[in-house]
Parts: C-alpha cells; sequence; structure tokens
C-alpha cells in the first residue's frame, strides 16, 4: 500500500513553466483517483531556480496548493537547487513519519536518473514504484502512464556526478548533537600510533537512534551509506587518517582473523596489519571494539567482540594473528576495551550465562535466575590473561579506572553511545579504530 507520492518536476520544460499550476492539478488529481490510500502524503519536488524569476506564478502555484490542503490534500512543496537536496530533505519527512513505500510520479526521461539518487540515499528498508508522467504541450493532456520494465544503465560519467552532487549536499549539512568527539586511551603510544573510540555526536545521521555520527550502513537500517560515509570522512578529518585506507571488519560474530595483505575473508571479526598509514576498525553497539598494539614490532588490530565472539575468542585470535604474521611476542601487545555493554545491563539466558560461568563465575552476576547479567568484558580480560597478555597492558576502566575515560557502559549513556539493547534494530554503530603513524 502506498504510504506517499513523491511528484518530480525538475525535469519540467521550459514551455510548461507558465502552466505548472494546471499541471499541479492534473497530477495530484489523477494521483488521488489512482491512490489505495484515501489520503497519501504527496511530495512535489521541483528546482529552485525555475521560480526565480516567477515570483507571481509561484505566489499562484502556492495559492493554489493551499486550496488542495483545504481539501484534506496532505501536501508540501520541497524546492531546492539539485535534485540531492530536495530528495534529502523528503527522505526526512518520510523518516518523522516512518513510511517506507513511495509512489515516484516522474518524467519517463528522468526515470533511470532518479534510481541513481535512489541507490545512494536509501536502503532496502524502502520500497518505490514508478509512474511515468507523459508530458504533452497542452497540459490538459497530461496522462501518467503504467510503469514500463526496462534493463537501464547508467553511464559512468553520470553516475558519478550524482554521485557528486550527493557528497556536496551531505558535506554542507551542519554536525548534529554538537562536535565529534574522540576518546583516547593513554596505554597506547600516540607517538607510533593514531587511534580512538567514537561517540554519537558530531555526524549527520538525523534518526533519532541513528543520530548523530553512525558509522554502519545496514539493509535493515534507515542510514544510507552515502550518510555513513560522510560521517566517516568527518572522523577521518578530525582524527587525521585518510578514510581511502580505511578497511572495517565484516561481523560474522565468531572468531576468523584478516590479515591485511592476504586474501580477505568473506567474514570476519578480527583485522590486523603491520602497514603504515592504514586504518583498521571494528564497530560496537554493546558489542566492544577492542584495540590491540604492539609498539616494539609496530603491528596493530581492531576486534569485534561480542558474546559470541568472546566465547569464540575472537580477541586472542587476533593476537594470534600478531604473533604469527608479525613476530610479535605476547607481553609487548597492549589491549583497550573500548565503550560496550556493562554487567549492569546486560543479560543472557541462562543455557548461554553457564559459558561464561565456566570461564569465571563472577562474569555472571545472578547465575540461577532465568536470564542473569553477564560482564563481556571480565571474561575478555580473563581470556587474554590466561593466554599470555599481561594484566597491566589490557586497559578496562570499569575495573582499572574509575573515571573511566574510555569502557563506559554504552546502555546508561544515551547522550554518548548507541546501544542495540537499549535502542532496539534501528540502532546507530561507533567504532574503535588504530593506525600506525608514517
Amino acid at each position: 500500500m502506498v504510504e506517499a507520492v513523491l511528484i518530480d518536476l525538475f525535469g519540467l520544460p521550459v514551455n510548461l513553466q507558465n502552466s505548472i499550476q494546471d499541471l499541479l492539478c492534473n497530477m495530484l488529481g489523477t494521483t488521488e483517483e489512482r491512490s489505495s490510500v484515501s489520503a497519501p502524503l504527496v511530495y512535489v519536488m521541483c528546482c529552485q531556480t525555475q521560480w526565480s524569476e516567477r515570483n507571481d506564478e509561484q505566489e499562484s502555484l502556492l495559492a493554489a496548493l493551499r486550496d488542495f490542503q483545504s481539501l484534506k490534500k496532505r501536501l508540501e512543496v520541497v524546492c531546492a537547487l539539485t535534485t540531492a537536496a530536495a530528495l534529502y530533505t523528503i527522505k526526512e519527512r518520510l523518516d518523522e513519519k516512518d513510511l517506507s513505500v513511495i509512489k515516484i510520479v516522474i518524467p519517463a526521461f528522468r526515470r533511470h536518473l532518479m534510481k541513481v539518487y535512489i541507490d545512494h540515499l536509501f536502503t532496502a528498508v524502502y520500497q518505490f514504484e514508478f509512474e511515468d508522467l507523459q508530458m504533452a504541450s497542452d497540459c490538459n493532456n497530461l496522462l501518467i502512464a503504467e510503469p514500463q520494465t526496462e534493463g537501464q544503465t547508467y553511464p559512468t560519467q553520470e553516475v558519478e556526478l550524482v554521485t557528486s552532487e550527493i557528497q556536496m549536499h551531505l558535506e554542507s549539512l551542519p554536525s548534529l548533537k554538537g562536535e565529534l568527539t574522540i576518546l583516547r586511551s593513554s596505554l597506547i603510544p600516540d607517538d607510533i600510533f593514531l587511534h580512538g573510540f567514537t561517540t554519537r555526536t558530531g555526524g549527520i545521521s538525523y534518526i533519532p537512534t541513528l543520530s548523530s555520527c553512525n558509522l554502519f550502513s545496514s539493509s535493515k537500517r534507515r542510514d544510507p551509506q552515502a550518510v555513513v560515509k560522510e560521517n566517516l570522512r568527518r572522523l577521518a578529518s578530525t582524527a587525521g587518517f585518510n578514510p581511502e585506507t580505511f578497511h572495517r571488519v565484516k561481523i560474522d560474530h565468531g572468531n576468523a582473523v584478516y590479515i591485511m595483505g592476504k586474501t580477505e575473508p568473506d567474514s570476519y571479526d578480527g583485522i590486523v596489519t603491520n602497514q603504515k598509514g592504514v586504518t583498521i576498525a571494528a564497530p560496537g553497539a554493546d558489542c566492544i571494539p577492542v584495540l590491540f598494539a604492539d609498539p616494539v614490532r609496530k603491528a596493530c588490530g581492531a576486534a569485534h567482540s561480542g558474546w559470541k565472539g568472546t566465547l569464540l575468542g575472537v580477541s586472542m585470535a587476533t593476537v594470534n594473528a600478531m604473533v604469527s604474521e608479525y613476530n610479535c611476542n605476547v607481553k609487548d601487545i597492549l589491549v583497550v576495551l573500548g565503550p560496550s555493554v556493562g554487567p549492569c545491563c546486560y543479560k543472557l539466558p541462562h543455557e548461554s550465562a553457564k559459558e561464561f560461568h565456566r570461564i569465571d563465575p563472577k562474569c555472571v552476576r545472578l547465575f540461577d535466575s532465568a536470564s542473569p547479567y553477564i560482564d563481556l568484558r571480565r571474561a575478555t580480560r580473563v581470556l587474554l590473561e590466561t593466554s599470555g597478555i599481561l594484566p597491566e597492558n589490557i586497559q578496562d576502566d570499569s575495573v582499572t579506572d574509575q573515571n573511566q575515560n574510555i569502557t563506559f557502559c554504552t546502555a546508561c549513556h544515551p547522550d554518548k553511545f548507541y546501544s542495540h539493547f537499549r535502542d532496539g534494530t534501528n540502532f546507530g554503530t561507533q567504532i574503535g579504530f588504530i593506525s600506525i603513524k608514517d
């Protein structure tokens, strides 16, 4: 069922601009008749420059739109200099109302271009259907045709222009929720390594549970890759790394480790490198982003450690990769546990809790309950120390530093961090990142 209708007037020919009011009357009337919703939201998207020298016509159009609204037509005109700016504004309106099914009424010659914009600015959460707007020189002869299937390919240059237009618009947007903030550990020497853990501030993601520096895009969430890429660009600019040489783990909640320079697995939760200038990262939104640094061999690693990965030993697997590939001594490796859900908030079913109880009974609180509280960080520390990492080389602020400058509980601090446990399925993601300085 269509929840909203988008009428694209960006491609309106010059010879029809004088009759824009009649054009809208025809389109809106036909759209209303064909819609399965009694009063769908209607967005009219048009180019600001088309009206720049036509103030009288603009006033006439707005008067007509007011008439439509008085007839309970829920309609909004969005004027912008670019298609990207107009479409992104409409996406904000759709997201405010949690709408996902959109019909686009568009001139046939604009359809394939609109699909490029949609590919970049939307995710699989949204469903689109198209109707071709066929325009004659006489507006009274205007028709809306049924969709036609077409195997349209996009010229590379055209796609690049669209991508550039989207990027320029996103770069122009103000940061939300304050300045971009990076948490850094004093354990990792900053003369050798560049590193940090992000918080949720300083990006452009506007959906409440994703706002504002979300750094992960998913087909199940509403933040598109283009927005995440812009958030990453802003992080890279603030932190001082090159976003073009940035590598994030491909989460599988397992213990596979990617050794940079070798064949990349389809999925992995750990990554290691000794290449200078390459930034590696692990996400976390309750799961622990873990950073590893060996200042002697000048090698580093990052791991994503959720409850499954913790039990499978992903952190130690990352250490073992550094030892085997770069000849690191386990006693030289420094480990920092990033922001993650604490034992104050995190519960698992009793069967899963048994596995953590075997690692260390102190990892589980209220063990006899149906859903005991779990300490993922303690389990990670115990496994690392058992395998040879020195206790003093592990930073976990919840134990070693009550000031908690890094290892905050993500669920307890909604102003600072994202949390899947707290926010549900449409959650945002922060990261821990590290690189070897040139």
